[in-house]
């Protein structure tokens, strides 16, 4: 099922490793037996995979939950991890079939089965949370159980199914602790993944210890581990520099990063390609300056790109001009053909043209978090300085009430990451612009769906490489949502610690089983 594409995403996903020779080492077969503190600003959500479509949550979920299917490292293919077998049946890319491994047990004692499968998914679509994954899933139509075999039901052709059975989303649960239509409260998960949680504070810390009784896909964890959660990059780096933590991932600051160099005391660093983007959404509600598409592409006009690059970011973030970044398949440039440079006077004749009063006053919602601040104060910057805009930026400190406060339409704009759920070009398209998108911004046009249903039916992903243009090009022209930049991956470790290379590829994945101590 896989193209030329598809594999020279995978390519881009080799790691560029500085200091190489310390990571030649082999970890040893058992660790000391201390947890490995790892440190990140990508705060967990939620511990209920029906709840939470966030690159914290999802990190964890990776853990502590299985999948049916998984993504190994810099590979472009899922294959089976909670799951002994998965196909399609037949040729019309409407049925795919798998057999649930034999010996899954929760960590509460409990054997896995087909109708935990079963019911994991049906209640994802049944609770249908703001802040869940249920648009990812939005050909399910149906799930039926057989002994052991879980047979899904598709109500279109989708052959990026399996990618999508790969991720946190579809993360296996206890049908006997999850209900059926609300989400499970506390601080306890019950999962069949390589670790079992041993607490929770919520956006604190998280202990995890090894599960003695895993069986899957991923190796056997090495030691147990201590997820500690900061609130802004500086606190983060603090903690690295104060050396509270021995692993650091998501996000130092970006001086940090742009002076990261080989013969740093105590220090190695691996550098990924990685395809994490940030973009501007657009509440094209009605009511919003933003329902009137000439004022967004208006902004789209005038942003300048390469000065937040180089501003905030420091350069460790490449301008990005579609939805779908570079190094995925089937990447173009639609931005950048329909705006090339920076232009206040284009953006003056679009609201002119359509009849709309300047200053545009909007909101511009954010998350407290790394360089979203300065990110946002620069985009206001920018946009005033024509005249044409006034913008009041509106932080919001805590992540969960940031994803309730865009779902409810509180701002006229907000700046969002993504992260990949899966290595396809659909996953930077479908759920961002698609029916019922998770961006939660009120837009919805027939001509993309259509395209997005018919990208879906090739099992030949090459084969999808012209629609996936025409995609790209027409969110440009409607501009639900202004692609801004994308970035490198960075993993931070200690000498004494092997196995950073594989924490992160990209993809949304935390192999924190791959940690060891030297």
């Amino acid at each position: 099922m896989r193209s030329v594409p598809s594999r020279a995403l995978a390519a881009g996903f080799v790691l560029a490793v500085a200091g190489v020779g310390a990571w030649q080492f082999l970890p040893s077969a058992t660790g000391t037996g201390d947890a490995i503190k790892v440190g990140t600003t990508d705060v967990a959500s939620s511990l209920d995979p029906a709840g939470a479509y966030d690159a914290g949550s999802w990190a964890l979920f990776s853990n502590v939950y299985q999948s049916l299917m998984t993504i190994r490292p810099g590979s472009a293919d899922p294959v089976p991890d909670a799951a002994d077998s998965c196909k399609f049946i037949g040729q019309k890319l409407t049925t795919y079939e798998c057999g649930v491994r034999d010996g899954l047990k929760f960590a509460n004692g409990r054997e896995v089965t087909a109708e935990d499968v079963k019911h994991s998914f049906d209640r994802i679509k049944a609770i249908n949370s703001d802040q869940g994954p249920a648009p990812l899933f939005n050909t399910l139509k149906s799930i039926s159980v057989h002994g052991r075999t879980v047979t899904f039901n598709l109500n279109t052709r989708d052959a990026t199914f399996p990618f999508k059975i790969a991720t946190g989303a579809a993360s296996i649960v206890d049908r006997e602790s999850y209900p059926a239509d609300r989400l499970r409260e506390g601080d306890r998960a019950d999962g069949s993944g390589p670790y079992v949680l041993n607490s929770f504070t919520a956006g604190s810390e998280v202990r995890l210890e090894p599960n003695d009784a895993y069986l899957g896909e991923a190796d056997s964890p090495h030691a147990p581990v201590t997820i500690r959660y900061f609130k802004n990059s500086e606190e983060l780096n603090a903690a690295w520099q104060d050396r509270k933590i021995d692993v650091a991932h998501r996000d130092l600051p970006p001086e940090v990063l742009a002076g990261l160099r080989p013969g740093l005391a105590d220090t190695r660093y691996q550098q990924s390609g990685g395809t994490e983007t940030r973009s501007m959404v657009f509440n094209v509600r009605k009511g919003s300056p933003m329902a009137d598409r000439s004022v967004r592409q208006a902004v789209a006009a005038v942003l300048d790109r390469s000065k937040i690059a180089s501003g905030p970011y420091q350069g460790t973030v490449t301008p990005l001009y579609s939805l779908v970044p570079q190094g995925v398949g089937s990447h173009s440039t639609p931005f950048f053909d329909t705006y090339p440079q920076p232009d206040a006077a284009e953006a003056k004749k679009l609201l002119r043209d359509a009849g709309v009063n300047t200053p545009v006053s909007f909101t511009l919602g954010l998350n407290v978090r790394g360089t979203n601040i300065s990110e946002a104060a620069e985009i206001k910057r920018q946009l005033e300085s024509t005249g044409l805009f006034k913008v009041k930026t509106e932080s919001v400190d805590e992540w969960p009430e940031f994803q309730k406060a865009y779902a409810a339409g509180r701002f006229d704009a907000y700046t969002i990451g993504w992260i990949a759920d899966f290595p396809d070009p659909d996953n930077f398209i479908a759920p961002l612009v698609g029916a019922d998108s998770s961006m939660n911004n009120g837009f919805q046009d027939e001509a993309i769906d259509r395209l997005i249903t018919r990208t879906q039916s090739f099992s030949d992903r090459s084969l999808a490489a012209t629609d996936f243009r025409e995609l790209q090009q027409l969110v440009a022209e409607e501009a639900p949502m202004l692609p801004i930049w994308q970035k490198k991956d960075f993993v931070v470790s200690r000498d004494a610690v092997t196995g950073g290379q594989f924490l992160s590829d990209g993809t949304g994945v935390w192999r924190l089983w791959e940690l060891n101590w030297l």
